[in-house]
């Protein structure tokens, strides 16, 4: 089973926009420049960083567990005269044929794995897929702050699709719990044409994403063996804040 299917994937891009001048590009570089290849892009779905990587001459492979979101990565690739290198695997399963000096586990996809034994495996394995001295990068999102709500009402995006031209929609919502630090989503995907709804599909994850603090993140880094393990300000190589809700972890395998 995997989560990322149907609309959910093939309009993943078009709702994205333009990623290009996102600041992690920028300081996943700087960290493969700092730690070497070759790197994995863990969660690389339809190419993001994964497709810029190889175009720039960086050894780099990609996994993920959606199988459509793996096609779409094949076909823009493809497009742009690249053979991305990628496997269908889940996190827990991790298990590829060679080992890194850097992984990436860009968007806070680790926090897709949302069971505690099942986190701790991860960590095991992108581990054991290190070489010595190779890091593993992952930032990490706190996703609800006291004060505010606990539960987000419907929110409504729409794209047009320049292929076709037919109007993509998508609503979204969002409930909290601060205690189990748990986020639950749904949402609904639709094509119109015409002002008729032509195909619809109903995503709902629960839970969604497992948050962490930064103390919860920082001890899962070194229960799983890593050193020097230090938090970043978001994007940017500075010391994160007690109070940073977005937050970047590199910790080394010795």
């Amino acid at each position: 089973m995997y989560e990322y299917r149907g609309l959910m994937a093939a309009t993943w891009d078009l709702f994205r926009g333009n990623t290009s001048r996102w600041a992690d590009r920028f300081f996943y570089k700087e960290a493969i420049a700092r730690f070497g290849q070759p790197v994995l892009d863990v969660g690389c779905g339809t190419g993001r960083l994964l497709l810029d990587f190889l175009a720039d001459g960086i050894d780099a492979d990609g996994v993920d567990n959606s199988p459509e979101m793996l096609a779409r990565c094949r076909q823009k690739g493809e497009a742009a005269g690249l053979r991305p290198r990628v496997y269908e695997q889940s996190m827990e399963a991790l298990e590829l044929p060679r080992h890194f000096r850097t992984i990436l586990v860009p968007s806070s996809s680790f926090q897709l794995v949302t069971e505690a034994a099942a986190a701790r495996e991860v960590m095991r394995r992108f581990f054991t897929h290190l070489l010595p001295g190779g890091a593993l990068v992952m930032p990490f999102m706190i996703e609800w702050q006291p004060g505010t709500p606990l539960e987000l009402d419907w929110r409504v995006r729409e794209q047009v699709r320049p292929e076709d031209g037919a109007l993509m929609r998508r609503r979204s919502r969002v409930r909290y719990d601060p205690v189990e630090q748990l986020e639950h989503t749904e949402d609904i995907y639709e094509v119109v044409r015409d002002g008729t709804v032509v195909a619809s599909e109903h995503h709902r994850r629960s839970p969604a994403v497992r948050w962490y603090t930064q103390t919860q993140a920082s001890t899962l880094y070194r229960e799983a063996g890593f050193v020097d393990v230090t938090l970043y300000r978001e994007f940017a190589l500075e010391p994160a804040g007690p109070d940073d809700a977005v937050f970047t972890i590199i910790g080394r395998r010795p």
